[in-house]
């Protein structure tokens, strides 16, 4: 796609995002389409004139999950291949990909931020790697290969029962004395309530295992 010039701030914003971009990433992630999508890119072109279309994207999500994009336009109008990236975008939002990880329709349509489409795709490849078809232990696994690293998993900590009244105990003592020196110093109520807020948050996650439990 042609773009036309871009003057003043606008140039150097391009500029600097152009600068972002990581070509090694880009081939691991062409490496990845192509192995799970089952697709050659055209070496003719480049990579993000490779994605516009959205018609790799939309293969890619449905090799993934099967039906998440229920027709692919293959027309060349641009309503055609907006279409195409938003309904990428929605099935892997669907499929566990943070909203704040996506990149922008105008992003891949004009080329305009290219590492956040790389960004996006890596993002897909931590999600995919959770998935019961990259689990040796699933009858579903495919043996495809990864992109990136494993997304973390959650750290849950579990007390025993009589951690958990001790903990109550606590909390209930500390708050009183929080509530009595915040008094006592003469603080407003707004001050005492931010102590506690602050109180609170240092016990968060105790006071969530509790709920649990109960």
């Amino acid at each position: 796609m042609k773009k036309g010039y871009a003057y003043g701030l606008s140039a150097e914003v391009a500029r600097k995002i152009e600068g972002k971009r990581d070509r090694a990433k880009e081939d691991e992630a062409v490496a990845w389409i192509e192995a799970i999508a089952d697709i050659k890119f055209d070496s003719d072109i480049s990579y993000e004139a490779n994605l516009r279309s959205g018609e790799i994207l939309c293969k890619l999500i449905n090799k993934l999950k099967p039906k998440s994009v229920k027709k692919i336009s293959t027309g060349t109008k641009p309503f055609q291949l907006m279409e195409n990236i938003n309904n990428f975008l929605k099935s892997v939002e669907a499929y566990g990909v943070p909203k704040g990880d996506l990149f922008q329709t105008v992003d891949l349509y004009e080329a305009s931020n290219v590492p956040q489409v790389t960004a996006t795709l890596f993002a897909l490849g931590r999600v995919s790697q959770g998935k019961p078809e990259w689990d040796e232990n699933s009858s579903s696994f495919k043996n495809w290969p990864t992109l990136g690293p494993k997304q973390s998993a959650e750290n849950k900590r579990e007390f025993d029962e009589k951690t958990i009244i001790e903990g109550k105990k606590i909390i209930g003592i500390q708050a009183a004395q929080q509530t009595s020196l915040a008094s006592q110093a003469g603080q407003s109520f707004v001050d005492s309530t931010m102590s506690l807020v602050k109180f609170f948050e240092s016990t968060f996650q105790l006071i969530s295992c509790v709920n649990k439990r109960q």
